[in-house]
């Protein structure tokens, strides 16, 4: 089975038996008839997904792994800010009239910085650092940048990153304030563990560990239900990542140069309602 698919219902069970209720409470989402979007939750989650032995994605339910991957690259290749320039509509919502989402996201990944070796974003330090100083503790990225939160269109969910070499293996934690169970857990496993590939053969490494935190884990109220029919499903052997080994520049990676082969997930036609 799917190490994702476990870990994806041991979280749920975990958040629907221990967790703490916002019903009662004013709360700033709301579902699409104005109606106040409670949650279920829990804080401090932490996973772990060795991504040396199986690509964590779910078969309880279809990962949109296309979608997910061109979000990534729209972030940390594009460093865009602008949903015109997503080949997706996932970011419609808090964009406004231009369609930028202010100055969150790829827009702080593409703010140059300077260090004793030159001027790099943050992705080029990234890079510069695991081909140069691979025992570095100090490779980080960070999208939660206070003084600009006043000009995003949504505060960053998943925010920051620390890498890790060790053994030839390229290690990451990714730092996540905030993520919708249902809706996000398994776009954003898969899409940063996708990224954690692309960094590791762009600098000659092997994709490691990845390790998820997740500060504040919710189920919303109207998700109850899709959950609990998810967790009755039996999981699916997990499918293989397939790169193409020719893309060694992290700026050259295309949505079609990854396959998942031997993915078959259960089905699912359930409509998710979103709270905005």
């Amino acid at each position: 089975m799917s190490r994702a698919d476990f870990i994806f219902i041991e979280n749920c069970k975990h958040i629907l038996q221990n967790g703490v209720s916002t019903a009662g409470q004013n709360v700033r989402p709301r579902w699409e008839d104005g109606t106040p979007a409670h949650t279920i939750s829990t804080f401090g989650l932490v996973n772990r997904y060795d991504l040396s032995n199986e690509f964590p994605a779910l078969t309880l339910r279809r990962l949109s792994f296309k979608n997910c991957i061109r979000e990534i690259l729209w972030i940390w290749q594009k460093k865009s800010n602008n949903v015109n320039e997503l080949d997706t509509r996932i970011w419609d919502a808090w964009a406004d009239e231009s369609g930028s989402i202010g100055k969150a996201y790829g827009y702080q990944l593409g703010v140059k910085h300077k260090y004793t070796e030159g001027a790099f974003d943050q992705v080029d330090r990234l890079l510069f650092d695991l081909k140069n100083n691979p025992a570095s503790r100090r490779m980080m990225t960070n999208l939660y940048n206070h003084e600009d939160l006043h000009a995003m269109g949504l505060y960053p969910c998943a925010y920051g990153m620390t890498f890790n070499v060790a053994n030839g293996r390229l290690n990451a934690m990714l730092n996540q304030r905030s993520q919708d169970f249902l809706t996000a857990n398994n776009w954003n496993v898969g899409q940063y563990a996708v990224l954690v590939h692309m960094l590791a053969q762009a600098s000659g490494l092997e994709a490691g560990e990845f390790i998820h935190v997740i500060a504040d884990a919710h189920i919303y109220d109207r998700h109850v239900e899709i959950i609990e029919s998810l967790m009755q499903l039996a999981p699916r052997p997990a499918p293989i990542l397939k790169i193409n080994p020719d893309v060694k520049d992290f700026y050259a990676f295309q949505v079609e140069d990854f396959v998942l082969e031997g993915y078959k997930p259960h089905p699912f036609k359930i409509t998710i309602p979103v709270a905005v």
